[in-house]
């Protein structure tokens, strides 16, 4: 009688060095499967992602993060080159066409004094933005250089600042710009400017020092320091690209806040002064005539709306790309 037939066997090796017994096929099958990190299963492994390159990969698929970016190129652009879309004066007046609605080539109107509300709107848009753009700028150089310098040493120069850091919460915002801002004679941004990281920097330099106290704590810096590395290559090279993104997150949702705070303190008349272009100028102009020209206040304040909430959408978004317990 026969033999049955028997499948052909094989010894296939197995990741741990050991042995099982396999039907020639299913070895044949094994053999061609690539392991992890190449064919033999011992090439390179997939390189690993840092959290910049995975919150860039994120913010490319958030929509919020898109529309809010394109926005905010469109406003650069025009406070850059507003003659683009608007070719008119806008310091140019005509006392004929105080408070009239839209016209041909004046599509918001004009205001009380015969301006083109248009070419206000466009070229108040290089003063918001240079206003937000240059106040953040400096508020982040000094809150946190002064924050991270503090959480890093540590000592009586810790808390000294937090203490004034105390002190410059206490103080209300408006209030202060009331203040200090009623003497100030310029019509330039810089006052302003000014004003705003001289009580903007408190709050970087507090999210700075926390960072740069929990960033300093790892292993990694630990490590870095018991194998002699310097405070200066310690703060440079290990702690402030690990410390840096709660204070980006901050600094770009302030962006919008500043710009937001630039027109209310022109609105109450402590701001920038005329012959400067502003939307918080126009917008405290135009609150007189409100009932018989809307269209004079629509305009500057829909501006700014747009304006302010874009920084903060793309505030939003940068959170939660930056931040890994959202992921």
């Amino acid at each position: 009688m026969p033999e049955p037939h028997q499948p052909e066997r094989a010894i296939a090796a197995t990741g741990a060095g050991g042995a099982m017994d396999l039907a020639a096929s299913e070895a044949t099958s094994l053999a061609a499967t690539p392991g992890p990190g190449g064919p033999d299963g011992s090439g390179p492994a997939a390189p690993a992602r840092s959290l910049w390159s995975d919150a860039w990969r994120d913010l490319r698929r958030n929509p919020v993060f898109l529309v809010s970016g394109l926005i905010i190129v469109f406003l650069v652009v025009i406070s850059l080159w507003p003659s683009l879309i608007a070719t008119g004066n806008p310091l140019a007046c005509d006392l004929a066409n105080a408070q009239k609605g839209s016209a041909p080539g004046h599509p918001f109107g004009f205001n009380e004094q015969g301006c083109d509300v248009y070419t206000r709107v466009v070229h108040g848009t290089r003063v918001s933005v240079t206003v937000g753009v240059c106040a953040t700028l400096g508020v982040a150089l000094l809150g946190s250089v002064l924050g991270g310098l503090a959480g890093f040493f540590g000592g009586v120069g810790d808390a000294v600042l937090s203490r004034i850091t105390d002190v410059f919460f206490a103080i209300p915002v408006v209030l202060g710009g009331l203040v200090l801002l009623s003497v100030v004679t310029s019509s330039t941004v810089w006052p302003v400017v000014g004003f705003m990281v001289l009580l903007g920097w408190p709050q970087i330099s507090r999210i700075a020092r926390g960072s740069v106290i929990t960033a300093k704590q790892n292993d990694y810096v630990q490590a870095a320091r018991a194998l002699g590395a310097s405070n200066t290559r310690l703060l440079l090279r290990h702690i402030t690209p690990n410390a840096v993104a709660p204070v980006i997150v901050v600094v770009t949702i302030a962006l919008g806040t500043f710009i937001a705070l630039e027109a209310t303190l022109s609105y109450l008349g402590v701001g920038l002064k005329p012959p400067t272009v502003s939307w918080g100028i126009d917008i405290s102009a135009a609150s007189l005539y409100i009932r018989n020209a809307p269209h004079m206040l629509l305009w500057p304040a829909g501006a700014l709306a747009v304006t302010v909430l874009a920084f903060i959408m793309l505030g939003d978004a940068v959170r939660d790309a930056l931040d890994p317990k959202l992921r």
